[in-house]
């Protein structure tokens, strides 16, 4: 089980810090934790996330193999973000969706782009129990 003293840390690539400051922080609403230059330390929804400062951007991101994101336990935590998505016009990489429907693992899911081409998921499961 999960510590809350504890956080996950992920660091993913980046071609501009501002750019990344404006996704993250002003329209995602993230809290920025540090910055340095050559990469921002963010708050992600109780994790951290670092965006280094890099020419390795994917220029055709995919779904498969590689995003990341938040699963809400509750469905108006969900709806709350995707309300703040479309208000902010923030760019989505994949419409909100209803997938596995009818089954235990159904959920709803939606896809944000961030400037470097990083993929963000965020999901919220009908049965909490599937979160993991």
């Amino acid at each position: 089980m999960r510590n809350p003293d504890n956080v996950f840390h992920l660091a993913i690539p980046c071609r501009d810090l501002d750019e990344a400051l404006d996704f993250y922080v002003t329209k995602l609403g993230c809290k920025l934790a540090r910055r340095y230059h050559d990469r921002i330390t963010l708050d992600f929804f109780g994790d951290q996330v670092v965006c280094h400062l890099s020419q390795k951007i994917d220029p055709h991101p995919e779904m498969y193999p590689r995003h990341f994101g938040v699963t809400f336990k509750h469905r108006e935590d969900f709806d709350r973000l995707l309300h703040l998505a479309r208000t902010r016009e923030l760019p989505f990489f994949h419409e909100p969706t209803r997938r596995f429907e009818g089954v235990v693992e159904e959920h709803w899911t939606f896809l944000l782009i961030d400037p470097s081409n990083n993929l963000l998921e965020f999901k919220h499961y009908l049965d909490p129990y599937m979160m993991y």
